[in-house]
């Protein structure tokens, strides 16, 4: 059933560009693993998932409700169809959702080599075909065994495309404005990369870094690009989202928020101006959850000065 989202708010000053930025947790729900946030327009809405708390979520910006379908694996990304309704990386399957119907149906099955494996963030390329990678299976957050991930595409046609394996963490990844470039993020590597990146075929190749965390930023995790063409990236027990410049490598501005395992970004809201952030709780004990009860939640920033772009549909 929906549950109307608890809302606190936080407000702090960036001395970066003097703009006052709220932080607000729209969603104070304890998630376990929060994870890749994608604006839906048509229902004004929040879709988000909760990897290890197997649920796919969407909260309703005009209600302040949050709604739920339950899924049999760990969800760990989903995107907007253009067909209407949503496609979903479940264990190591790309599947289709319809949410009225809370109905999953299976499109592929991958990795059927590595049990052990499961899939982590993913996102629609501009030309509408599905990036997703894989991992391990976590002993505890950010232990796992190393190398047994790889990059796959889902095209249109239903078909998948492995770009490469021996990833470790596969996370954030978003196009460069001009669809030149591909940004990815495995994050035990600690860097953000850059592919070239070919539109009409999908292929990338010449990987580089752009940008290596310092100690207090932690993992990079999730990533989005604003119409600046400049990355977001939330920092996995960082407690904040960077914003990097892929031409210089350098961080233009931290903000930081109230819960340390912030996961992932978006842009949303009517404009794009608004700044969504996912969070997780898993592997935080009674003492640590006692000093940040906002664990898990979702965030809102608002004040940024800065807008996002709509995500792409998958095109299948």
């Amino acid at each position: 059933m929906p549950k109307s989202a608890r809302s606190s708010e936080t407000r702090l000053v960036d001395r970066g560009c003097m703009s006052s930025i709220k932080i607000e947790c729209v969603a104070n729900e304890s998630y376990k693993i929060g994870e890749s946030p994608v604006w839906d327009e048509k229902e004004n809405s929040l879709l988000y998932v909760d990897i290890t708390g197997k649920k796919v979520c969407r909260w309703n910006s005009l209600t302040n409700q949050v709604q739920a379908v339950s899924v049999d694996a760990p969800v760990s990304s989903v995107a907007l169809r253009k067909s209407g309704d949503y496609v979903i990386t479940l264990g190591t399957r790309f599947a289709a959702l319809k949410w009225k119907d809370q109905l999953v149906t299976n499109i592929i099955h991958i990795d059927k080599d590595k049990p052990n494996n499961r899939f982590n963030d993913g996102k629609v390329d501009p030309a509408g075909r599905y990036f997703a990678g894989t991992m391990a299976e976590e002993i505890r957050p950010a232990v796992l065994e190393r190398h047994q991930g790889s990059l796959y595409t889902l095209l249109a046609d239903l078909s998948v495309v492995k770009h490469f394996d021996h990833v470790d963490i596969s996370n954030g990844l978003d196009w460069s404005l001009d669809h030149k470039t591909f940004f990815y993020i495995d994050s035990l590597s600690y860097s953000v990369d850059a592919f070239d990146y070919d539109l009409q075929t999908g292929k990338i190749g010449n990987r580089r870094s752009i940008y290596k965390l310092e100690k207090e930023e932690s993992i990079p995790d999730g990533m989005c690009i604003d119409t600046e063409g400049k990355l977001w990236v939330a920092c996995y027990d960082g407690g904040r989202v960077i914003r990097l410049d892929p031409e210089t490598g350098k961080r233009i501005q931290t903000v930081k928020l109230p819960v340390d395992k912030t996961t992932s970004c978006c842009f949303g809201g009517k404009d794009y101006s608004e700044m969504y952030v996912t969070s997780a709780s898993e592997g935080m004990d009674k003492d640590w959850l006692s000093r940040q009860p906002q664990a898990g939640g979702v965030f809102k920033i608002t004040g940024l000065g800065v807008k996002g772009i709509p995500p792409y549909p998958f095109a299948g």
